[in-house]
């Protein structure tokens, strides 16, 4: 499983996941890559965050700050809750733009937000459009 999950975060860095499955579209953020916080990336408006919500539609927002992004992530057991983290590891290095975790035997809770503006950003979205491609597999 570990090795599973690392190989699809190589994949979905190195190729910007274009495609995971045969003739299977995905995502317009997933082909994306972070740009850097302080000053190129800009705070979303509500309107776009709703948008870009659509192309994640597990992921939920934070309705009383409307400041971050999550979704809940539940395993088998412990050891396909460390290989996913790894796997999030893996793409959070390569963007560089790291989430944070709440991470249990068999869970894990990703939070994302652009720490530098106290806000979402693109890469925000970005970042989890790639770990949903994680478990589509």
């Amino acid at each position: 499983m570990v090795d599973f999950l690392l190989s699809i975060a190589k994949q979905c860095s190195s190729q910007g996941i274009s495609k995971l499955k045969q003739n299977e579209e995905v995502c317009n953020f997933s082909q994306k890559s972070c740009k850097p916080c302080e000053g190129e990336a800009l705070p979303l408006e509500k309107i776009q965050i709703e948008n870009a919500l659509k192309e994640i539609p597990k992921w939920q927002l934070d309705e009383k700050e409307q400041k971050f992004i999550f979704r809940k992530f539940s395993f088998n057991d412990h050891y396909q809750t460390i290989a996913f983290v790894n796997a999030i590891a893996f793409i959070s290095h390569k963007e560089n733009h790291h989430p944070d975790l709440k991470i249990g035997y068999n869970y894990c809770n990703v939070y994302y937000k652009t720490h530098a503006m106290n806000a979402l950003s693109e890469n925000d979205f970005i970042c989890a459009a790639k770990i949903e491609k994680l478990l589509e597999l």
